[in-house]
C-alpha cells in the first residue's frame, strides 16, 4: 500500500536542524494555512487560529518563552497553533457558506447547532478539550504538508503557555496548543525513528 501521500507520512521526520538562513514567503505561509484549515473540526466549528512568528523582532520575543529552543529562531517560521474554547452559538456562521454553496439545506442548521449546544454550553473541559483537538488536526496537516513541500517541521509544546498567551495577545476564549516550527532544513536531522509494532498498539475486535 504505497501512494505519495502515504510516502510524505512515512518520510517525515520531526526537524532539529532548520537552515537559519532561510525563509518562506508570507504567500507560502498562508498556503500551509490554508491547507491546515482543511482539517476536520466538530460541528465544523473551525475553532482555530495561527499566528506566524516570523520576523527577527518576533522570533526574539518567543524563544525565551519557548525553553530558548533554537528551532524558534532558525526555522523560518514558527505557529503559535491556538485552539478556541468550543462555542455553539457560531455554528450558523460557520455553516451558512455550506447553505448558499447548496450543500447543506438551511433547515439542517439547527439540526448541527442544537446537539452541539447540549455538548458544550455547559460543559467547559469539553470546550477546550475541543479547542486542543481541533488545534492539533490543524497543525498535523500542516505538518505533512510542509513535508509535502520539502520542508521540515518540529511541533513543541516546550513552552509557558500563559507567558505566550499574554505577549502575543491571545483572546481570552484561546489556548495556545502548539508552536510548530516550519522552513527548509540544513543537514544533520534523523530519519523518521522506528515505532512500537502494530500489534502492541491494535486491537481488533
Amino acid at each position: 500500500m504505497t501512494n505519495g501521500v502515504i510516502e510524505c507520512i512515512l518520510s517525515r521526520s520531526a526537524t532539529k536542524y532548520f537552515d537559519p538562513a532561510a525563509t518562506l514567503s508570507d504567500e507560502q505561509i498562508r498556503e500551509l494555512v490554508r491547507i491546515g484549515t482543511t482539517a476536520p473540526t466538530s460541528f465544523h466549528l473551525q475553532n482555530w487560529r495561527f499566528i506566524a512568528v516570523r520576523t527577527p523582532e518576533a522570533k526574539a520575543r518567543l524563544r525565551p518563552l519557548a525553553w530558548d529552543q533554537p528551532a524558534i529562531t532558525e526555522a523560518a517560521v514558527t505557529f503559535i497553533v491556538c485552539g478556541q474554547l468550543a462555542d455553539s452559538s457560531v455554528v450558523p456562521e460557520r455553516l451558512a457558506p455550506l447553505v448558499e454553496a447548496g450543500i447543506m439545506p438551511a433547515k439542517m442548521v439547527p439540526e448541527w447547532e442544537i446537539p452541539a449546544r447540549d455538548l458544550y454550553m455547559e460543559y467547559p473541559q469539553r470546550q477546550r478539550d475541543e479547542a486542543v483537538r481541533t488545534g492539533t488536526f490543524g497543525a498535523a496537516a500542516m505538518i505533512y504538508a510542509a513535508r509535502s513541500l520539502g520542508l521540515g517541521s518540529t511541533p513543541m509544546i516546550g513552552f509557558d503557555a500563559e507567558a505566550v498567551h499574554r505577549e502575543f495577545g491571545l483572546a481570552e476564549d484561546e489556548v495556545p496548543v502548539m508552536l510548530l516550527s516550519v522552513g527548509p532544513e540544513r543537514p544533520g536531522n534523523w530519519a523518521q525513528k522506528p515505532r512500537r509494532p502494530v500489534a502492541d498498539v491494535l486491537d481488533l475486535v
